[in-house]
């Protein structure tokens, strides 16, 4: 009973933000009139637009993850030679640098994701 409930007040929850959403957006659109011409918008050929800075600082972030990936498998692999040979430091060391590799691999390609989905969308507009 109590989760038919919870249900319907998440199912009516969601239809009234969806209403007053979509009804606010028609709303203004109709009192506001139209949309002025904003520059860094899609559209806009302007370097400093926002789709340019967005993207640069995506790319910085991106490029700072995959600098943090690298400093921590060089830290585990001087864990690794410090270990000494002791099972469970090693193991540990070794666990470090397969994880830190694997975010590097996503790091890169969340980059290439970054380069194509703004190549697109920069050719769709």
């Amino acid at each position: 009973m109590k989760t038919t409930v919870r249900s319907l007040v998440q199912k009516a929850t969601v239809a009234g933000i969806t209403t007053f959403v979509f009804a606010s957006s028609a709303l203004a659109a109709d009192f506001a009139g139209p949309d002025p011409t904003i520059p860094g918008v899609p559209g806009s050929t302007d370097p400093n637009g926002i789709r340019t800075i967005i993207e640069k600082v995506l790319i910085a972030v991106l490029n700072f993850l995959a600098l943090v990936a690298v400093v921590v498998v060089v830290i585990a692999g001087i864990r690794l030679i410090v270990s000494q040979g002791e099972d469970e430091a090693k193991d540990k060391a070794k666990k470090t640098i397969f994880y830190a590799l694997a975010g590097l691999l996503i790091v890169l390609f969340a980059r290439v994701i970054v380069g194509l989905v703004t190549d697109y969308i920069a050719g769709q507009v």
